[in-house]
């Protein structure tokens, strides 16, 4: 059974970087689609940027430019590197596994916090 795993969530001041993780385990992880979406306090949660098993990837309005993911299949790990942050980033970050067969696995979230 796949288990996600997310961290990496800090406290920032706005314009500074922070880089998130996520580790999928019990599966094959090079096969899965890899997301990472965000929920901020009132908001619904949002899709910030994926990257399919062959390394496409895509990112919402508000992420180009500024933010990159990234994996490492051989440590079944997908990563978010945020730069130029705001504080509207600021929000509970999300990992989001989906098999071959479309079943999605969350992870619990990491905090992300920016001060302005």
């Amino acid at each position: 059974q796949v288990r996600v795993v997310e961290s990496g969530g800090d406290s920032v001041q706005a314009g500074g970087s922070l880089r998130l993780s996520c580790v999928a385990s019990g599966g094959i992880f090079n096969l899965y689609d890899m997301a990472w979406y965000r929920a901020a306090p009132g908001k619904h949660r949002e899709a910030v940027a994926s990257i399919t098993a062959d390394g496409t990837t895509v990112y919402s309005d508000s992420a180009k430019g500024r933010f990159a993911i990234s994996r490492d299949n051989s440590k079944n790990t997908v990563y978010l590197q945020m730069g130029s942050l705001r504080p509207e980033d600021a929000a509970v970050y999300y990992c989001k596994c989906t098999s071959l067969t479309g079943v999605e696995i969350w992870g619990q979230g990491t905090q992300v916090t920016v001060s302005s």
